[in-house]
């Protein structure tokens, strides 16, 4: 792991694999045994694109609570901690992502709430900004996060997704605020993406 400027958001530096595959191969063999996908050690499209949004934007966040949805790195918690956020809560099942979010929003001198509670059977706990990068990425997924997003909307939250573009991304339900091109050093999962998108959630 090295602690690196992100490609889209060079503002922030993130601890991140050189390799994540070869990352993933090594945790497996030190552990003896298998492991979730680091996805905690990318810095994946939808993510950076809604941390250039939110940075660019700042009246997006700031004076908000914040909720970082699936946050990974924490990329997009840090960047509305940096926009002014009054309060921003980075959440994560993976407890691997909860200890590199702490990591990392200490290295950028931002203070960020990290959970690591699956929030998705709830309205967003009173975020008034629910920020969601790369979170359509299968079905099984899309299914939970839909509703949930809807929830939040529903009693008077906002929403903005960040993705590149994903054949699960209900499209219908989103309007697209910006695109970005994608990073050239993307996720290895998005290596041949060629924008990326931030979308307004506009159903609910």
């Amino acid at each position: 792991m090295h602690l690196v400027e992100v490609p889209l958001v060079p503002e922030i530096r993130l601890h991140l694999a050189e390799d994540a595959i070869v990352w993933w191969a090594r945790m497996e063999a030190e552990a003896g045994r298998s492991l979730a996908a680091p996805y905690w050690a990318s810095a994946w499209a939808g993510g950076q694109a809604v941390a250039r949004y939110v940075l660019d934007h700042p009246e997006t966040a700031a004076g908000c609570r914040v909720l970082d949805l699936a946050s990974g790195s924490g990329l997009v918690a840090i960047a509305a901690a940096l926009a002014g956020a009054s309060a921003v809560t980075a959440t994560d099942i993976d407890p691997y992502a909860i200890a590199v979010i702490a990591l990392n929003a200490a290295a950028n001198g931002v203070a960020v709430d990290v959970s690591g509670r699956d929030v998705l059977d709830t309205d967003g706990d009173g975020a008034d900004l629910v920020l969601a990068g790369d979170v359509f990425y299968d079905p099984s997924m899309a299914d939970r996060m839909l509703p949930f997003l809807d929830r939040v909307v529903a009693r008077g939250g906002r929403v903005l997704v960040g993705d590149p573009g994903r054949g699960t991304l209900p499209w219908e339900s989103l309007e697209v605020v910006a695109s970005y091109p994608a990073p050239t050093e993307a996720a290895f999962a998005d290596a041949e993406l060629a924008r990326t998108y931030v979308l307004r959630l506009s159903r609910s």
